[in-house]
């Protein structure tokens, strides 16, 4: 199987955006793998000098070189696919993650987040994240197992929404920051534009489902991707595979429209996958399934349910 690696770098990343229009940084056949290595955070959020922590030259670079169209997330890429058609699904199996930085961070910010009311103050923390141990050190010395994963996973958006901010997740995918998207899972997006266009960032180191202070911890990540054209699919939303679980996924201002979306997507899914009614997939929803709150602080709110994958068994 062919492998690729591109690294993040001021002619590898799209800051703050996506755009049907951006040029492939590279461009591969349906079913090879790519190693995208990703960075985080404006030079607001960087170590102080002299801190122990290691802040990669390929950050401060783009820092100096690659203007903001809009100030949030920094991806790397689009990948191109192959065969990847408008209408199809692209299949993103995530092979590995691993820690890019020796350090996360964590920002309050005043009028952000789930209570943007309740803190005045802006406070950021450098988090020390152990590589070795897959563990974060919290200030007050309480230690976090590391579960990595990308809060932004996305194909390229419509090209008559040309250039679209990143924080809200769309049907296109970007900030979804659903916990669960770790090594080992398989990430379906609908493909809005030919050869999909496939980028990547916002790595996490740990995060809560909510991530109600608006930051998890915040940091690079070197994921390693399968990505495959199933123009034999088609989706309207976003949907994911663990090894044990479906997940459907729905965003959107209203965390009721999130429920419903949502919902109707897990009951095509266990009506297409387990042969039942629609009747008795909604039993099976309300007897089985989860149904979580992935973030509440992105604009358009998330909501994802997981079912277990063996209750689909015929």
């Amino acid at each position: 199987m062919t492998a690729s690696r591109i690294d993040a770098s001021p002619d590898t990343v799209h800051w703050g955006y996506f755009d049907a229009a951006l040029k492939p940084v590279l461009t591969i056949d349906s079913g090879e793998t790519v190693t995208l290595s990703t960075v985080s955070g404006g030079e607001d959020v960087m170590p102080a000098d002299g801190s122990p922590f290691i802040v990669p030259d390929a950050l401060r670079a783009i820092h100096r070189q690659v203007s903001t169209r809009f100030p949030f997330h920094i991806c790397t890429g689009p990948v191109a696919v192959r065969g990847a058609r408008a209408g199809g699904v692209l299949e993103v199996r995530i092979k590995q993650i691993d820690l890019h930085y020796d350090w996360g961070f964590n920002v309050i910010r005043p009028l952000a987040g789930a209570l943007p009311d309740d803190f005045h103050q802006r406070r950021l923390m450098h988090i020390p994240l152990d590589a070795s141990r897959m563990e974060a050190r919290l200030p007050w010395g309480l230690t976090l197992p590391l579960k990595p994963f990308f809060g932004v996973m996305a194909v390229a958006p419509p090209a008559n929404w040309g250039a679209i901010p990143t924080p809200p997740p769309r049907r296109n995918g970007g900030n979804i920051d659903n916990k669960e998207l770790v090594a080992g899972t398989t990430l379906y997006l609908p493909v809005f534009c030919d050869g999909a266009l496939f980028s990547v960032g916002d790595g996490h180191g740990a995060q809560g489902d909510g991530e109600v202070c608006i930051t998890a911890i915040e940091t690079g990540l070197v994921g390693t991707f399968e990505l495959v054209a199933r123009n034999d699919m088609t989706l309207e939303w976003p949907i994911a595979e663990t090894p044990t679980h479906w997940i459907t996924m729905a965003f959107d201002p209203d965390l009721d429209d999130c429920v419903v979306i949502a919902l109707r997507a897990m009951l095509d899914l266990i009506e297409r996958l387990g042969g039942l009614s629609r009747e008795d997939a909604y039993t099976l929803c309300s007897l089985a399934a989860d149904l979580r709150v992935t973030q509440v602080v992105n604009g358009s709110k998330g909501i994802h349910i997981m079912l277990e994958k063996t209750l689909l068994q015929r």
